[in-house]
């Protein structure tokens, strides 16, 4: 779901085996009522796009082969790297939730957000669940 001072509007991609659903917080009036603007869906479909692609080049030993939904925020830097990764709700399962933030450190870095999603610091935050080994 992007939302943004009030503005809600759902955004959900599922790609190979990770479905992502995504929370963007912009920073300010920058996205217009009931329409996200083309290079912020185009940006958020690469993020998925890159995230997807390391979960399937990311080996893991079957043992750690989970399943299960992890909920991760991530803050990405002006120039597309991620500064920060973070567990927001667990899957029950550490290494999933490892694999989850294995996976968003292996896509770095990503395209450099669209001007209108960074703050004042120059970053930008998303919240997601990821669902794993499905």
């Amino acid at each position: 779901m992007i939302s943004h001072q009030g503005f809600s509007r759902s955004r959900h991609a599922f790609l190979g085996r990770i479905s992502l659903r995504f929370v963007v917080l912009a920073p300010s009036g920058a996205l217009a009522r009931d329409q996200t603007p083309v290079a912020v869906r185009d940006w958020l479909s690469g993020v998925i796009t890159k995230i997807v692609k390391a979960e399937g080049e990311t080996a893991y030993p079957v043992r750690r082969k989970a399943s299960g939904t992890v909920t991760i925020r991530v803050e990405i830097a002006a120039d597309g790297f991620v500064n920060r990764v973070a567990v927001e709700r667990n899957s029950g399962s550490p290494d999933l939730d490892e694999r989850a933030r294995s996976f968003v450190r292996a896509a770095s870095p990503f395209a450099p957000p669209p001007p209108q999603l960074l703050t004042k610091a120059g970053t930008t935050e998303l919240s997601f669940p990821l669902q794993l080994g499905r």
